[in-house]
């Protein structure tokens, strides 16, 4: 299981990195067309806000996306929560309560 989250996590990288290679660009090609006049500033920072605004949308949904995959695939697999181990550690200090192994009220002494 640990190689297809290290092909996963490889896949997400390598994505954002393209992604975070993509937008330097935008902004340095709309630098470069403001510089030769062919856009003024105020456009050029329009273009750029625009961008990044809409950068961030995707960025936003991919996240989104890639929690409920993983959400999923944890589900499928059967991969237990930080929810479930406390729910478990719970249910065990009940019980040691319930033997007399613990004796005070927080059920922490272990």
């Amino acid at each position: 299981m640990a190689d297809v989250f290290d092909v996963f996590k490889k896949t997400m990288m390598t994505g954002i990195g393209f992604a975070l290679k993509t937008k330097d660009e935008v902004e340095e090609w709309a630098k470069e067309l403001v510089t030769r006049g062919e856009l003024s500033e105020n456009e050029g920072e329009k273009f750029v806000d625009e961008f990044t605004k809409r950068y961030e949308e995707a960025r936003e949904n991919l996240e989104q996306k890639v929690e409920k995959t993983v959400k999923e695939l944890m589900k499928k697999w059967e991969v237990p929560t930080a929810e479930d181990f406390a729910k478990l550690k719970e249910e065990i200090n009940a019980l040691k309560k319930a033997t007399g192994q613990i004796s005070d009220s927080t059920g922490d002494e272990e």
